[in-house]
């Protein structure tokens, strides 16, 4: 044997001597087939070198024997072959004949070719990779050469066990190779996948000359499909009409699916219908196409038609119209398949129940989804994915999470898709330890490199803020895809860090990646927070390079950042521009107009919205609330008002808060006060809104203990509130509970104070006129002095006529800001009440050549939802003359009440006659005269100014309230002044 062995060993050639080597390791050994039996004999050789690549080809044992016998080694003393007990397993028992010992043996004369054919063809189908490569090993052994029919079967069998090197190497040993073989590896290899290889091998076959029949080119299209090549399919096309093969079902039905998957609807139905005959697979195919393609109503019209044709539809035909029910979001032909599936008692069936799942749930009908959940009896993965999915897409996070829980303690293993799904979820709640739990379970699963699940978890810290933790699971991933780049985005959107989101924008573009719709607007998002228009007109010309200015939500984004960088006119530009809005479009323009002082826009833009039937949501009604606020329209808001109410969004905690704002900045504190009142619920921003209004309104002493409330009631404070608190402090003057607050801030509740809260602390020392102690107290400062803590020194320092603070307090603006006209307006207005008119000459040429100039001091009227306006010595109102009337019958009536004018507050160096005029035609005596003509007599006048109301005309109002028995409201740059029977809600400090 051992020179048998040697002999065969030398005269191979040497890609052969690797395959013999494998199974004749050593020499001096016999091979077993039955572990329990050993077989000796002659080792007879396969003479054809073919079978170059099977290496691993026969299962066999070696035993070192140094005795080597004349049997053969494949049988046994009575000329049979001992079966191993995978062979009983898959052999053929009829030909199995029992020994005396109780062992298995086959007749070798009755293994012909056709009987490895079948065999391989068993192995195939079961997938026995081990076995067949086996059995392959034996007939190289056997000697037995291959007929068409056996080559054909390796193929198949290789191909199926996913060995395709090994299917191709026995290709290429086929002597004469016909269509059959070809089409025997281009199916093999499209079946694992690899549609472009097939095609490949398609254009190898044309160039040997090979004709395709009817089963190359349905197999070669279904490649065409897989990898979306149009072009070479269309070619196919050409050949299936050369060739007269497009009668055949399967021909049609995969140029159908090829040209429905490449988004070719059209030219699919013309093929479709073309047909001679249609079967189960092509209306299937089409069926799909449509629901693929987003068109669940065409599909559900094509159902109809199959419907009508009396042809039989199987469980896969009804699971892709509910899948085009859901994404259509069609309940009501949901529900019609539903009832189809329960007739036909398909309707617990694993396969339509998860579509069923599917369909309610996308169709937010969440307990539906469940009833069927719970009706179909053997849960798999699949069912309890797309519960969980369903609950966690429809806003239901806790319940997706506590399915997961239960889903885990039946012992069923989640896959990427739960975990991507329950990691969503998570991404919402409001604990993070729960976050990292579910991170655990990935690690445990094995699933942290799976990209669905590590794109959710980036979201997810990004979302929670975790931005190390999120960029720790970015940097470990291998390979990243745009969906991984626009979960790292997504947490780049605020004003601390959206700094980072261009640069890693830079960098994915640096990487080859191309950006798509979400990736544009995370940019868009960050340029906006950034309020950087600059930066944001680089994205856009992405997005104009890319085609996508007309889609719906890149528009959208666009609007708001150039809204919110201030540049209105290319906001419009765009906004007009878009052939389609939605709400959040309409909400992004009226936000932008309501933050630009543009209400009257903002309102225009809500009116126009509601013609053009578009229902506004809690964010478009907030936003339309605080342009009025910002220009106190009254009327304006009591509509949206009204709106509020019939929409039934009253209970919103936006829209509340925003009602209330809009009544207290409109000077009507009682209804502010009421609609407070009347909430059933609050939060934080509830309670700071009515506090901030109280301390705006001069009612300080309701501020602090609405305060008080609303700590008993456990709501916690945050650093609006010690804001407004401050604020109160200020006004009523206390110094040790306005310094009380201000420490409590931090060490009470653990919050940073900001330059707001140090700014309102020196104005409760500097209005108590303790200037060494502000001044302590400004040096000692965590944070670094800035303009708004200056504007306040100066503020103060006007108050208490200290004039050197002033000068030094001047100065330091004059170096931070040098075109904030209020710090030169302070400083000339001290040196004019202490007659330094000198100097207030000085500070004024300081300003003009420094190119700042005064706002004029202008106030303004609503009557009858129409806005008037009036600057002092203004001569353009139509009805001035009337006012003039007026003005001066009102001014003699307070005159004869007492009224003196007090020419201190005229802050020019002219005569006293000069002075009273002055004083008589300031622009809320105007707007005064002109409410009084123009009103009813019993309601409230409200007036509005862009400057700070002087002391004269705070002392006019107060006596033109008794002699006009009217309730007087004068909302000026610092607060509200009601003046009722004489007196001032302020106490005359403001």
């Amino acid at each position: 044997m051992e020179l048998d062995f040697l002999s065969t060993h030398m005269r191979n050639p040497p890609f052969l001597r690797g395959i013999f080597s494998n199974f004749y390791q050593v020499p001096r050994t016999r091979l077993i087939i039955c572990p329990n039996e050993p077989q000796r004999g002659k080792v007879s050789f396969f003479p054809s070198s073919h079978f170059n690549c099977f290496s691993c080809a026969a299962v066999v044992q070696v035993v070192e024997n140094p005795t080597v016998e004349k049997k053969p080694i494949f049988q046994d003393s009575d000329g049979c072959r001992r079966l191993s007990t995978k062979e009983l397993k898959y052999g053929a028992k009829k030909r199995l004949v029992e020994k005396g010992d109780g062992g298995f043996l086959i007749k070798e004369k009755k293994r012909g070719i056709k009987w490895y054919s079948e065999m391989f063809k068993d192995y195939a189908a079961k997938l026995c990779s081990k076995e067949g490569k086996a059995l392959h090993g034996e007939m190289i052994r056997s000697g037995v050469e291959p007929d068409s029919h056996l080559w054909v079967s390796l193929i198949n069998f290789y191909s199926k066990c996913g060995d395709l090197v090994f299917a191709e190497n026995v290709f290429d040993l086929i002597p004469s190779r016909d269509v059959v073989s070809w089409t025997a590896l281009i199916a093999g290899f499209i079946a694992q996948g690899y549609g472009s290889k097939g095609i490949c091998l398609f254009c190898d076959m044309k160039g040997e000359d090979i004709r395709p029949n009817e089963f190359t080119l349905a197999t070669v299209l279904k490649g065409c499909s897989m990898c979306l090549d149009l072009e070479f399919g269309k070619q196919l096309h050409a050949e299936v009409i050369k060739g007269a093969v497009f009668s055949d079902v399967y021909v049609g039905s995969a140029l159908v699916d090829l040209y429905a998957k490449c988004c070719e609807l059209e030219s699919a139905v013309n093929v479709f219908f073309s047909m001679p005959e249609q079967n189960s697979v092509s209306w299937n195919v089409l069926l799909n196409g449509y629901v693929q393609a987003g068109q669940g109503e065409e599909a559900l019209k094509l159902f109809s038609k199959m419907s009508d044709s009396e042809m039989r539809f199987s469980n896969y035909t009804l699971s892709t119209i509910l899948k085009g029910c859901a994404n259509s979001v069609n309940l009501k032909a949901g529900q019609v398949i539903h009832s189809i599936l329960v007739k036909i008692g398909s309707e617990i069936d694993d396969f339509t129940s998860c579509s069923l799942l599917d369909m309610y749930n996308k169709c937010g009908l969440q307990d539906d989804a469940l009833k069927v959940f719970l009706r179909t009896k053997n849960h798999d993965i699949v069912a309890w994915t797309a519960m969980i999915s369903g609950l966690d897409q429809q806003g239901q996070k806790r319940e997706a999470i506590q399915l997961f829980c239960l889903m885990m303690h039946s012992g069923l293993r989640p896959n990427q898709f739960t975990l991507a799904s329950v990691v969503s979820a998570a991404s919402d709640s409001v604990d993070l330890r729960c976050c990292k739990s579910i991170h655990a379970c990935v690690y445990k699963f094995g699933f942290d490199s799976e990209e669905c699940v590590s794109n959710a978890l980036i979201a997810m810290y990004m979302k929670f803020g975790s931005v190390l933790d999120g960029y720790r699971i970015f940097s470990s991933l291998s390979n990243r895809d745009i969906i991984t780049w626009n979960s790292l985005l997504s947490g780049f959107h605020d004003n601390e860090t959206s700094y980072e989101g261009p640069k890693i924008f830079r960098q994915l573009l640096v990487e080859g990646l191309r950006p798509n719709i979400y990736t544009l607007i995370s940019n868009l998002r960050s340029c906006a927070s950034l309020l950087d228009a600059s930066l944001g007109k680089q994205v856009h010309s992405h997005v104009v390079k890319a085609n996508l200015g007309g889609n719906i939500y890149i528009g959208t984004a666009l609007v708001d950042m150039y809204a919110k960088c201030g540049q209105l006119d290319d906001a419009e530009l765009i906004f007009y521009r878009l052939s389609e809005k939605d709400v959040f479009t309409w909400t992004v323009v009226i936000s932008g107009y309501a933050h630009s002082d543009q209400g009257e826009k903002a309102f225009r833009c809500f009116n126009q919205m509601q013609r053009e039937a578009i229902k506004p949501n809690e964010f478009t009604l907030a936003s339309c609330l605080k342009g009025c606020s910002r220009i106190a329209s009254l009327d304006n808001g009591r509509q949206l008002h009204s709106v509020v109410m019939k929409s039934g969004q009253f209970s919103d905690m936006y829209v509340a808060s925003a009602l209330i704002d809009m009544y207290a900045k409109s000077g009507c504190i009682k209804d502010a006060e009421s609609l407070f009142q009347s909430m059933e619920s609050s939060d934080t921003v509830l309670w700071n809104t009515i506090i901030y209004a109280y301390s705006q309104h001069g009612l300080d002493e309701k501020a602090l203990k609405t305060f008080r409330t609303m700590l008993s009631e456990g709501i916690p404070p945050d650093g609006i509130t010690f804001i407004a608190v401050l604020s109160a402090c200020s006004h009523l003057g206390l110094v040790k509970e306005g310094q009380e607050h201000f420490d409590s801030i931090k060490n009470g509740f653990d919050i940073t104070p900001s330059i707001e809260h140090y700014a309102c602390m020196v104005d409760i020392l500097g209005r108590a006129g303790k200037f060494t102690e502000m001044e302590h107290f400004i040096e000692g400062m965590e944070l670094a002095p800035d303009a708004l803590i200056w504007e306040t020194v100066l503020g103060v320092c006007k108050a208490h006529g200290n004039v050197e603070l002033a000068e030094k307090a001047a100065n330091t603006l004059f170096e931070i800001d040098p075109k904030a006209e209020s710090s030169y307006i302070l400083l000339s207005n001290i040196y004019a009440s202490k007659g330094r008119w000198a100097d207030v000459s000085t500070v004024r040429a300081l300003m003009s050549r420094q190119g700042v100039k005064k706002e004029p001091g202008c106030s303004w009227i609503e009557i009858d939802n129409q806005v008037h306006v009036f600057l002092s010595q203004d001569a353009s109102h139509p009805r001035l003359k009337d006012i003039h009337k007026k003005l001066e019958e009102l001014a003699s009536r307070i005159t004869a009440a007492g009224y003196i004018p007090n020419t201190n507050y005229v802050l020019h160096n002219v005569s006293d006659k000069e002075k009273i005029d002055n004083l008589s035609h300031h622009s809320e005596r105007l707007a005064l005269a002109f409410a009084l003509m123009s009103s009813s007599r019993n309601s409230t006048i409200r007036i509005f100014k862009n400057l700070c109301i002087c002391g004269d005309c705070h002392e006019f109002m107060k006596l033109a309230s008794i002699v006009t028995n009217r309730e007087i409201v004068i909302r000026d740059i610092n607060r509200f002044h009601h003046f009722s029977h004489g007196m001032c809600s302020c106490k005359d400090y403001w």
